[in-house]
């Protein structure tokens, strides 16, 4: 499905209700199955959640997640430690390249009997689960903090609970935070300090609802149409100010670009207010770096020069999403500088209209250009690919008076 993308309006008024945290979800639902006594409410509706509940739910003896990367981890921790179970987790032919040996050593570090089927590092992976009875593993902290949660998340259920030694500077501390936070919302104790992660173990867990906050990664892009507005008035709900997710830095990154938000009961209203715009944008985003398309498309559709570091797992994801960036930034006219863990942007004076943006099976690339719309109208290819995080994307969009029309192939 490809998608032109127009707008009549720059004034954007209206109500969006966004579904439950993919992260938040993700991790709960391992959870649950671990400690069956946990219901939860609000649970996102994105592709990502639907193949990992369809995953713990199978009996099969093939696994396959297909694009859903927090799954690939999250799972193979969980298979690894299901005593009896044998399984080959696999995915599509991208997840094939995306690399999981830290992941695996640390696993095999506690006993776990996991081989790789095809390339040595990387998926598919047989994974003959048992009782995991060591209690210290050590793994480097640079890497994704899906490898880390992943551990987080199963410790609990070990015979003595878990140590987890961090090598190095950690990378995304939100998402190991939230993982923590979770584990005690669930009655599992545990602490975070001086690079080491303890977590010790339960039987069993009260029962318990918990209800999961709406995703801060899906309202960045309600920002960034705000941000791009002539004059906005959105409310988003289900918000709360003492949020466990990274993302949302959203709300001091964008009130520089002119975005007020204020925390009601239950929801957030985003206003576009005059403001002195900055000349450059200069971010550390290592502690969220699913918001820097987000960012880097505002940016652009704003004039402003934008440099952002700490984008080193942008490379493994979907696509390689900094050079996903920069390909399709330069085609509307930018200039682009991209190194291992950075991005710098010089925005031109002028947009390109009815460019096609190339999503490369990377939902993000999408829903990050989408906003775009408000200033120029443009093509977006694959536009389907936003069901992974967001399929009611393009409705929502809508409801703002941008129109999404299907075209033949572009």
């Amino acid at each position: 499905m490809h998608l032109q993308l127009t707008s009549d309006s720059r004034k954007l008024s209206g109500r969006i209700s966004v579904t439950g945290s993919k992260s938040e979800s993700n991790r709960l639902l391992i959870l649950q199955a671990l400690f069956p006594e946990l219901r939860i409410e609000n649970l996102s509706n994105s592709d990502d959640t639907r193949v990992l509940q369809k995953a713990l739910a199978s009996s099969e003896g093939v696994i396959d997640i297909h694009h859903a990367g927090t799954a690939m981890r999250f799972l193979t921790a969980y298979f690894a430690s299901n005593e009896g179970r044998e399984v080959v987790l696999t995915g599509s032919e991208r997840m094939q390249e995306r690399p999981i040996a830290i992941l695996v050593d640390a696993l095999r570090e506690l006993g776990a009997d996991i081989s790789y089927e095809k390339n040595k590092g990387f998926p598919p992976l047989r994974i003959k689960g048992k009782k995991l009875s060591k209690n210290e593993v050590t793994i480097k902290a640079n890497i994704s903090s899906q490898y880390i949660s992943a551990l987080m998340l199963i410790a609990a259920s070990l015979p003595e609970g878990l140590k987890i030694h961090l090598e190095g500077k950690v990378t995304s501390v939100p998402y190991i935070e939230m993982t923590l936070q979770l584990l005690r919302k669930c009655g599992i104790s545990g602490s975070f300090q001086n690079n080491e992660i303890s977590i010790a173990p339960v039987s069993s867990v009260p029962e318990k609802e918990i209800t999961v906050e709406s995703d801060w990664s899906s309202a960045s892009y309600f920002y960034s149409l705000a941000a791009l507005s002539e004059s906005a008035e959105i409310s988003l709900s289900s918000y709360r100010a003492e949020s466990l997710q990274g993302d949302r830095s959203v709300v001091e990154i964008y009130e520089k670009l002119g975005v007020k938000t204020t925390f009601l009961d239950g929801e957030i209203r985003l206003e576009k207010v005059k403001t002195e715009l900055p000349k450059k944008m200069e971010l550390d985003l290592s502690n969220s770096p699913d918001l820097a398309q987000t960012i880097a498309v505002t940016c652009f559709g704003l004039g402003i020069e934008a440099e952002m570091t700490g984008l080193h797992t942008l490379r493994i994801k979907e696509t390689d999403r900094l050079q996903a960036l920069k390909n399709e930034l330069e085609k509307l006219g930018g200039q682009v500088e991209i190194t291992n863990d950075s991005l710098r942007l010089d925005p031109s004076a002028e947009i390109k209209s009815n460019i096609s943006i190339d999503t490369y099976h990377d939902h993000r690339m999408a829903l990050a250009f989408a906003p775009l719309a408000l200033k120029v109208p443009l093509r977006i290819r694959d536009a389907g690919v936003v069901s992974k995080s967001f399929p009611g994307f393009w409705e929502d969009l809508s409801k703002l008076e941008i129109s999404s029309e299907e075209i033949e192939d572009i």
